[in-house]
């Protein structure tokens, strides 16, 4: 049931007010919405070779262990070959599978047998799984492994299996063909042997990317400082101090003017700072978290140095949420009070294997190889980070750009959002070794129970109020692994937010979308049962954006005159934003 856009809302914010008694079940439509290709630091990151292959030795051995049930899929299978050979069989693709769009598929009968056959293999491996006496979590890595296999095999990834590519072969005059193997030279050579999933020639920094007016108010070895320039003659006394994933660059925080947190923040009186981490080299690999959280903390001293104020609100998304938790709970155990309101966006701190299937295959063995080997290393490069992401959703960010780049000879999109996810970052194998211990000791979730930079996690101890958002759709931080948060701190006040939007998607919300909803509990409650929190929700009609400053506002303390020059006397301007370290 969609939701009706509320014509009242407050005048400072935009906030529209929410749909009374509207139905959870409304949002179900939401989770069918395209998935992103973002990458992000948690279990997944830990993946070792190892669980793949134990996962697919399983397999085997279920195989050979229980030749009955082999035999029967074996049998089904042939019966389905039987009624494609005789014209008696209905397989047909789903109506929203794009590989199989094509009306070829549909009337041409050598492409119609040739995707029942595909179907029959996909349907048999199913099944045979079904079958097979596998706890969950067994099942779960089953069926992840045998769909990475069978999106592979699939007939549209060939250009003898694809009739959009064979029309637009003859179509062009042999060109598609031409262009498909450029491009397939150019990812080679210029790509580090990965499909391109996006044209990055439209788009240059500082000019329609991350065009925020801003500058570089400190700089160190680690990290700049950016302050914004304000837009609104008055200011909220509470600057916003934002750290971003050390796996991603900042900008995605100002992508364009249109999708800019940071320009809503100065259009609203917000007084907005952030980190913009550098991108480590070999000699830097020793950068462990301990470094970054003396990063933060310093950057928390020139914030509330330039602008005079002793309370700073702070937030963070994805691996960022989860440096600034080790922060929060470092300025806690201080006895320093600088942290005020804490927002927190798709950033899983107690993650479990069944979330998703791809983390069914995370196992302590496989995290323990991956730590080694990241010790090894100086740095983990942002390229290898990039391709191990990838293939644990090849059908979208491997195969959709085969198609599109090779087969049919086509450019990649150019969207902003995919330019920024290819821009990554290398990450210090010592912080990638800090993470994967992190997750590895369930550390977030079990306070008092684990040392990690200079002093003793805790985040019970962390008092400051907290909005925490999720995104329906989300496949890497799930929303329901995101609302764990909400039961790991002291606040007593603690929101969560539901975006109807996937993982990025999720942040980048800006109001005017007609189809944005975003669903909270009436009474802003955060019950320990995520189906009591989802009983007590109400739909909002619109995006999330003025309801967070609203509640923004409502913890930024007094107006007062906008600054008329950036930075201070011990902190003058320095590069304009978005900086140096963004373009490493």
């Amino acid at each position: 049931m969609a939701a009706k856009a509320d014509k009242s809302a407050d005048k400072k914010t935009g906030a529209k007010k929410p749909k009374k008694g509207a139905p959870f079940s409304g949002m179900a439509g939401a989770f069918d919405a395209a998935n992103d290709a973002t990458m992000a630091l948690g279990p997944l990151a830990g993946l070792a070779r190892e669980d793949f292959i134990g996962a697919i030795g399983l397999m085997l051995r279920q195989t050979a262990t229980n030749p009955d049930k082999a035999f029967k899929a074996a049998g089904n299978f042939s019966e389905d070959v039987v009624k494609i050979m005789t014209g008696q069989s209905d397989l047909a693709p789903d109506p929203k599978d794009k590989r199989f769009m094509d009306p070829a598929w549909r009337f041409n009968p050598f492409f119609k047998a040739g995707a029942q056959y595909y179907l029959a293999v996909q349907k048999g491996v199913k099944s045979y799984i079904e079958d097979l006496e596998l706890d969950a979590l067994e099942r779960d890595r089953a069926n992840f492994i045998s769909q990475i296999i069978i999106d592979a095999l699939s007939p549209t990834n060939s250009l003898i299996g694809n009739p959009t590519a064979q029309k637009r072969l003859v179509d062009s005059g042999g060109l598609s063909l031409v262009k498909g193997l450029k491009n397939a030279y150019n990812d080679m050579v210029h790509n580090d042997m990965m499909v391109s999933q996006v044209n990055k020639k439209p788009f240059k920094l500082g000019e329609n990317v991350a065009t925020a007016k801003g500058s570089v108010v400190y700089r160190d070895e680690r990290f700049e400082l950016i302050q914004y320039a304000p837009t609104t003659d008055k200011v909220y006394a509470i600057p916003q101090l934002t750290i971003p994933p050390q796996i991603n660059k900042m900008y995605i925080n100002d992508l364009s003017p249109e999708k800019s947190v940071i320009k809503w923040q100065t259009d609203h009186g917000i007084q907005p700072f952030m980190i913009s981490w550098r991108n480590p080299t070999d000699e830097m690999g020793v950068w462990g978290m301990n470094e970054y959280i003396e990063s933060c903390i310093k950057a928390l001293d020139v914030v509330c140095d330039i602008t005079g104020s002793d309370k700073v609100n702070v937030s963070g998304g994805c691996s960022g949420g989860q440096t600034m938790s080790v922060l929060l709970s470092k300025l806690a155990s201080m006895g320093d009070t600088r942290a005020n309101a804490i927002t927190m966006m798709v950033c899983v701190l107690e993650p479990k294997p069944g979330d998703t299937e791809a983390s069914s295959l995370v196992s302590h063995n496989g995290i323990a190889l991956a730590r080694q080997r990241a010790q090894k290393k100086g740095v983990i490069e942002g390229s290898s980070l990039a391709r191990g992401f990838a293939w644990l959703r090849p059908n979208d960010l491997i195969w959709n750009y085969v198609i599109n780049n090779y087969l049919l000879g086509d450019d990649p999109p150019a969207f902003d959002i995919l330019f920024w996810n290819a821009d990554a970052t290398n990450l210090s194998s010592a912080l990638m070794g800090d993470f994967l211990e992190l997750f590895e000791a369930n550390a977030y979730a079990a306070p008092g129970t684990f040392e990690i930079a200079d002093h003793t996690l805790d985040l019970t101890k962390v008092t400051g109020d907290m909005f925490i958002l999720g995104g329906t759709t989300d496949h890497i931080t799930p929303w329901r692994a995101c609302y764990r948060s909400t039961q790991l701190f002291g606040s007593k006040n603690v929101e969560f937010i539901l975006s109807q939007a996937g993982h990025m998607q999720a942040i980048l919300n800006p109001p005017g979308n007609p189809k944005a909803k975003y669903w909270k509990h009436s009474k802003g409650k955060t019950p320990a049962d995520v189906g009591e929190w989802m009983k007590g929700t109400e739909e909002v009609a619109g995006s999330w954006w003025p309801y967070w400053m609203e509640w923004l506002h409502a913890r930024s303390g007094k107006e007062v005159d906008a600054p008329a020059a950036l930075g201070s006397k011990a902190y003058p301007p320095k590069e304009a934003a978005p900086g140096l370290y963004v373009l490493e």
